[in-house]
């Protein structure tokens, strides 16, 4: 046991506890509303806009898997960076826009825009259990860096001793956001992201002037992880694969129900671009985090006798944890962990309220009981969000933690058919219901047997064309089959006059 370390980890939680239970009284509003509980009342401003998108986007799983890629596969990890840098501009063009529709027509999530839009329950619901099935592994997939740090403090990590202090954040967790609904992941990012930022600042200074500099560092890296494989006779090989990773993730990202949530709650437009030119500031840190792989690598630490067994349980995915435990004190080894695990929380209670949010919108009051009042539309949100926690919390317990990995491979592919239906109805209402929904349809089931190819161990398909072998994202790929179905249907549709252009949403919202 890392005693100190341990004393600091546990007292941060208990601080970010009690503020995510005293949040239910910040910016006072009636949490027997959807809106209120599950948007925060569409009040927050530029700043908690900012820590709320960013605590929601860079997860835990960030911090643990970019520098854990890193280590293990090289250049291919830093990926991550263009594909945060290019979803600014995308984010900019969309979301605002989406944002004065919803609230124009009170709508809570996507898939009530996707219902209004095109007159398609159909639609919605598949825009909406997408969505949450795309999300459960997410959430699991926290849980993962929870694990990690709450091993690397020394507790037991096997039988029921070893999963109690994963239980017991879960249930602190699942009650700070059963009682304070958005507003508790809002103000526990601040802390959250005040922690990254000295954590990653630290390892960045301190460990490069340990190993005696990045010149050293990069000398003991071998050229085959520095750099990815060049095209060669026509096989593009990892090229096509990181330009294909990078902008299908982009694409994903702003579609994630967690990502439209925190949207949505901003006080406006406005706000959404005001905290969106501050958040390449992320990039940058993420830029910074990617580096620790190298750093570990440099640092050979599989091969410390105190930190072995650490490797031999949680492979790469102890790099950045046995950085902080190599080379730093106790109490900062504290407040690097719980850096970790509290941006294992917020997000994940973001995560949560999306999906029930979705769940009671698009599938409870739309088919099980639409007539249901405010406040039992609420509170079946709040029991929705217990029961996606402790199922994705069953989820880690029950099965294999590289399982959950090879679930959220699929996650980005699923989250990624639904582009159609919802961006392009944003601009457009060219396209018919029927149409995306059977591009959708045929993508899902293409993408799925793709991924099935490899056991769902990787997410990168091969495609044979004119003479060029080009490895691809799988989720990319079935996004370009998507809409040449769509687009095809769409015609034949119109064609045949039976096309379908009913809007339920006022034109006016278009114009605001």
């Amino acid at each position: 046991m890392h005693i100190t370390a341990t004393i600091v980890f546990v007292a941060f939680f208990i601080l970010i506890a009690l503020l995510g239970f005293l949040s239910a009284r910040w910016q006072r509003g009636d949490l027997g509303q959807l809106h209120e509980w599950g948007l925060g009342g569409r009040r927050f401003g530029s700043w908690i806009t900012w820590f709320l998108i960013g605590g929601d986007l860079y997860t835990a799983y960030t911090f643990i898997a970019v520098p854990a890629l890193v280590f293990g596969a090289g250049a291919l990890g830093f990926f991550a960076l263009p594909y945060t840098v290019l979803v600014y501009p995308l984010v900019f063009a969309v979301l605002p826009r989406l944002w004065v529709i919803a609230k124009h027509h009170n709508f809570i999530t996507a898939a009530d825009f996707v219902a209004a839009r095109y007159d398609s329950p159909a639609l919605a619901l598949a825009i909406a259990v997408t969505g949450i099935v795309a999300t459960m592994p997410y959430i699991a997939l926290q849980l993962v860096g929870v694990e990690v740090v709450i091993g690397g403090l020394g507790f037991p990590t096997q039988g029921f001793i070893g999963e109690l202090p994963l239980i017991v954040a879960f249930v602190v967790l699942a009650a700070f956001t059963y009682t304070s609904g958005l507003r508790a992941p809002a103000s526990i990012a601040v802390v959250k992201d005040l922690l990254v930022y000295v954590t990653v600042l630290a390892l960045i200074i301190v460990v490069p002037w340990k190993l005696g500099g990045f010149g050293k560092i990069f000398a003991a890296v071998p050229s085959g992880h520095l750099y990815l494989p060049p095209i060669h006779a026509g096989n593009f090989g990892l090229q096509s694969f990181y330009f294909t990773l990078a902008l299908g993730s982009a694409l994903a990202l702003m579609l994630y129900p967690h990502a439209t949530t925190a949207v949505l709650s901003s006080k406006g437009p406005k706000t959404l671009r005001r905290s969106w030119i501050f958040l390449p500031a992320y990039s940058f840190v993420l830029g910074l985090i990617a580096l620790l792989g190298y750093m570990a690598y440099a640092a050979k630490l599989p091969s410390n006798p105190a930190l072995a067994p650490y490797f031999h349980q949680y492979g790469p995915q102890f790099a950045m944890p046995g950085l902080l435990l190599q080379y730093f004190p106790g109490f900062f080894v504290g407040i690097g962990f719980s850096a970790v695990a509290i941006g294992a929380l917020v997000p994940a209670a973001i995560m949560s309220i999306a999906a029930a949010n979705l769940f009671t919108r698009n599938v409870y009051r739309a088919y099980i009981r639409p007539n249901c009042e405010a406040g039992h539309e609420t509170q079946v949100a709040k029991l929705a969000s217990l029961v996606v926690k402790f199922g994705a919390l069953l989820f880690i317990l029950l099965l294999p933690t590289h399982f959950a990995i090879q679930l959220q491979l699929l996650g980005g592919v699923l989250i990624l058919q639904t582009l159609p239906a919802i961006v392009s109805g944003i601009y457009t209402r060219w396209f018919d219901p029927r149409a995306l929904l059977l591009g959708w349809a045929i993508a899902l089931a293409w993408a799925i047997w793709a991924a099935s190819l490899t056991g769902f161990q990787k997410s990168g398909y091969t495609l044979h064309l004119f003479g060029s072998t080009m490895l691809g994202y799988i989720g990319f790929y079935a996004l370009i089959l998507n809409f040449l179905v769509a687009i095809a249907t769409t015609l034949l549709l119109r064609v045949s006059g039976c096309h379908s252009l009913v809007d339920r949403t006022d034109a006016a919202a278009y114009q605001e």
